[in-house]
């Protein structure tokens, strides 16, 4: 069995496809991981989300902003945005069976040795924090009043973790460390203002997996959400201080890019398949 770690298919369909068949892939042989995002600004979020949702247990699935930002639009807490592209998975006649199966994906995975998260995570939490912190939230999504976790998902505040925080405080920084995280302090202060390049971090802040001393740095991670850093010119053929960057920008006219890993954890090799659209490198995430 092969498993791989695919970054942000923000509903490139066509894309994906051509991965998996230049990956050889075999949902009764391989698993691959998905790091978020799996829909909207792309062309075909609901083809994305029927076919991965296809691939049964073959297809293991993190929830990305994106991810999180359909089930609030699903659930009437939000509008839909300008550049939103989710029409076609609203309107959907099997809506409520996708979005109840993506309601119930997790927010961080620990497979092969590897930490995957779409963001970032902490500096100090450790592998085993983060994974008990995501099923914190995991279980209020599945729960009884997603419509309630999700009118109180939004905010910038707290931007520090304390341990000590409680209900909606609490979720709402691991859901930010996880799905947004970009730019971070030694102390785990979080910025949502820049989501450029990792060159151009704000001052006092640092690439979260840049942090010297961070918790996870034992752990080979991957992760996706930053965009910017392939549009800078930063390469992806090796570890960034342990952690491995996924996001190619697919949907503003990059690569699509999966990681099949090795036998030891930190060991891969990737694959890559050139993306249609051409637009300005996204800012949103």
């Amino acid at each position: 069995m092969t498993m791989y770690l695919i970054g942000d298919l923000q509903g490139c369909q066509a894309p994906f496809q051509r991965l998996l068949q230049k990956m050889d892939f075999s949902p009764s042989r391989d698993t691959v991981c998905l790091l978020g995002d799996l829909v909207n600004r792309g062309p075909d979020s609901l083809g994305v989300l029927r076919s991965v949702a296809a691939l049964g247990d073959a297809a293991q699935c993190l929830l990305g902003n994106h991810d999180l930002h359909l089930l609030a639009l699903w659930q009437g807490i939000r509008p839909p945005g300008r550049n939103d592209t989710l029409q076609d998975v609203l309107q959907a006649p099997d809506r409520e069976a996708l979005l109840d199966w993506l309601r119930q994906r997790p927010m961080a995975l620990h497979h092969h040795g590897w930490l995957m998260v779409h963001a970032g995570v902490l500096p100090q939490w450790s592998t085993a924090q983060t994974m008990a912190l995501a099923a914190e939230v995991e279980q209020t999504l599945r729960g009884p009043d997603l419509k309630g976790f999700l009118s109180a998902m939004y905010g910038n505040t707290p931007a520090q973790w304390q341990g000590g925080l409680t209900g909606a405080d609490r979720l709402r920084v691991i859901v930010n460390a996880l799905t947004r995280l970009r730019f971070c302090t030694p102390e785990g202060v979080m910025d949502f203002s820049c989501s450029d390049g990792a060159r151009h971090a704000p001052a006092g802040f640092m690439p979260w997996f840049e942090i010297p001393g961070r918790a996870t740095q034992g752990t080979p991670m991957a992760f996706g959400h930053w965009s910017t850093l392939a549009a800078e010119g930063s390469t992806h053929t090796g570890l960034r201080h342990n952690a491995l960057p996924l996001d190619t920008g697919c949907v503003w006219g990059g690569c699509l890019t999966a990681a099949r890993l090795g036998a030891v954890p930190g060991e891969f090799e990737l694959v890559t398949v050139e993306c249609e659209r051409a637009q300005e490198p996204g800012k949103s995430g």
